[in-house]
C-alpha cells in the first residue's frame, strides 16, 4: 500500500496525545498516584475498582490530565497537517483515551478546534479503549464510509491495533521506532513527514 494511496482517503482519524500534541503524560508518576500494577492497563485497572475508589481515581486523573491539557503544545508539523486537511475539506476526528472534555480543552490550546466537529471528538467515555475498534467502529458507521476509506494515525501500538482491527489505514508517526510493524501500513518521522509525503503522491 503506497503513500499516495491515502490522497484518496477523505476520512481521518487522529489520535491526541503524542500524535497531534507533544506527550507530557508520566505514566509511572500516574501508576504510582493512583497505585496501578505495573502489568495492568491504567484505564481497565480503574474500571476494575470498587465503585468509590473507581469514582475518586477517575477524578484525580481527570483533574491531572485537566492540568497537562492546559499545557499542550502541538507535535511537529500537527497543526500544518491539520490544517491542510481541513482546507481540502476532508472529514476529520479524534480518538483518544484521555476525557472528551479535556480533548476538546487540548484542541482550543493548539488552535485546531475549528477543524474538528463536536461530534467526531472521542473520549475514553465514548467508546472501549483502544485498542480495542469500538470508536473507529463508531466513526465508520456514523460517517458512511467504507473501513479501508479511513486512515487513523497515532503514536502507538493500541493505535495501529485499533485501526487494524476496524480494518482502516495506518499511519504511525513521532517515535523512532515501530514495535508494531504487523498493524502498521506506514511509518513516518511525524506530521511534517506525513503532509510532504502526501504532497509529494
Amino acid at each position: 500500500m503506497t503513500l499516495a494511496s491515502l490522497n484518496d482517503c477523505r476520512h481521518w482519524v487522529f489520535d491526541m496525545d503524542g500524535t497531534l500534541t507533544v506527550g507530557i503524560h508520566d505514566f509511572q508518576f500516574i501508576r504510582r498516584e493512583l497505585e496501578v500494577p505495573d502489568d495492568r492497563d491504567i484505564l481497565e485497572y480503574l474500571e476494575s475498582l470498587p465503585e468509590a475508589q473507581r469514582r475518586d481515581s477517575h477524578a484525580w486523573l481527570m483533574e491531572h490530565e485537566r492540568e497537562l491539557a492546559a499545557r499542550s503544545t502541538p507535535a511537529e508539523g500537527a497543526v500544518a497537517l491539520i490544517r491542510e486537511l481541513c482546507e481540502r475539506d476532508y472529514r476529520l476526528g479524534i480518538l483518544t483515551r484521555n476525557a472528551r472534555e479535556l480533548a476538546h480543552v487540548t484542541l482550543e490550546v493548539i488552535g485546531l478546534a475549528r477543524c474538528f466537529e463536536r461530534v467526531d471528538v472521542l473520549g475514553r467515555e465514548d467508546a472501549s479503549p483502544k485498542p480495542h475498534p469500538g470508536g473507529l467502529e463508531h466513526f465508520i458507521s456514523h460517517w458512511g464510509v467504507a473501513p479501508s476509506e479511513v486512515v487513523m494515525v497515532g503514536d502507538s501500538p493500541l493505535d495501529m491495533q485499533c485501526g487494524r482491527a476496524a480494518g482502516t489505514r495506518t499511519v504511525l508517526v513521532n517515535v523512532p521506532e515501530n514495535s508494531c510493524p504487523e498493524a502498521t501500513d506506514h511509518h513516518l518521522a511525524d506530521c511534517h513527514a506525513l503532509m510532504a509525503a502526501l504532497r509529494e503522491s
